[in-house]
């Protein structure tokens, strides 16, 4: 069978190409490689990364803590060891001046100190010429103007055989020996342990010196009956009607008389009153000292309550390398 000349131009133009050529030219080819596929990501790697960095800090805040309790641990054994006995050395200075300013025995202090005061209300509605000596009026003349009865003058007076006592002046006398002598308590060597121990003590002379300071400051109110009856009513010669009541009284830095007048109006019992009041000096200064000493307890206590809110805070409870300091 004839083959048809398209076939031959095919066969004409095929170049031959030997095996050996073929191998040669396919063993110069790079060979193609695949990289193992990644594999997906769950977040576990990140996850690990963040747990790594949370435990540095961690370790970090509890290196820190570690070295702010073991500062503040120092700190209170320095404050337990040389600042409480200071600041109660210097209180006990303050209350002693204190006591050296009352007029009544106390602390080397002879007392019966003595001055005279006027105290009035102009018009003549009131007035006392008043001796005072220690803690009593022992000798006043006193002269008021009643208002059912406002031309005339009552005049009654006190006399040294029957002085009229104040007692505000040794109640104040009194818890300020007893502040004194909680300071005294606490020995110069003592060393103490536990931020409980300093303000058990500091508490007992916040007490003493409150109630001393208030017994000047904040006179006890009586009745008008019970001022009526009262025993220094019985000082006053001539005595007065049962209408009328006078007292004598401390408040701040302030001596005051007030005279009192029971009236009966359609069965209900009420009362006017007057008064008049002149300043101490000595008054005045005991007081400063009082607040100045109550300002250096209260220093002293809130310092300790810093240390009390760590309750295994005890002098020798740090490590020996912090005991060295």
């Amino acid at each position: 069978m004839p083959i048809h000349s398209s076939l031959w131009n095919l066969i004409a133009n095929w170049s031959y190409v030997p095996i050996e050529r073929q191998r040669s030219t396919n063993t110069n080819r790079r060979q193609q490689r695949y990289l193992p596929a990644l594999p997906e990501s769950d977040g576990e790697e990140n996850n690990t990364t963040e747990k790594i960095k949370k435990g540095k800090r961690t370790v970090m805040m509890l290196d820190a803590e570690r070295e702010e309790a073991r500062n503040l641990q120092i700190e209170f054994e320095w404050v337990l060891r040389e600042e409480v006995h200071g600041i109660l050395k210097q209180l006990r200075t303050t209350l002693i001046e204190c006591a050296h300013r009352f007029p009544v025995p106390l602390y080397e202090n002879e007392g019966k100190k003595t001055e005279k005061f006027i105290l009035s209300v102009a018009p003549d509605q009131l007035k006392a010429i008043v001796t005072l000596t220690g803690d009593s009026i022992t000798r006043a003349d006193i002269s008021f103007k009643l208002s059912k009865a406002p031309n005339q003058v009552q005049r009654t007076s006190i006399t040294q055989d029957s002085p009229w006592k104040l007692q505000q002046i040794q109640d104040a006398a009194n818890h300020l020996q007893q502040a004194i002598n909680h300071i005294d308590d606490v020995d110069d060597s003592y060393h103490f342990k536990t931020s409980d121990e300093v303000l058990h003590v500091v508490g007992n002379i916040l007490e003493a010196l409150t109630r001393g300071r208030t017994s000047l400051v904040i006179p006890k109110k009586k009745p008008i009956d019970e001022l009526i009856k009262s025993r220094n009513m019985k000082s006053l010669a001539p005595n007065l009607s049962e209408d009328l009541a006078v007292s004598f009284y401390l408040q701040g830095h302030k001596l005051i008389i007030a005279v009192y007048q029971l009236t009966n109006i359609q069965g209900t019992m009420k009362f006017d009153s007057c008064q008049a009041e002149t300043s101490v000096q000595w008054l005045n200064e005991v007081l400063l000292m009082f607040t100045a000493g109550l300002k250096l307890c209260q220093q002293l206590k809130d310092k300790i309550s810093v240390f009390s809110v760590y309750k295994d805070f005890t002098v020798g409870s740090r490590s020996p390398s912090a005991l060295s300091y």
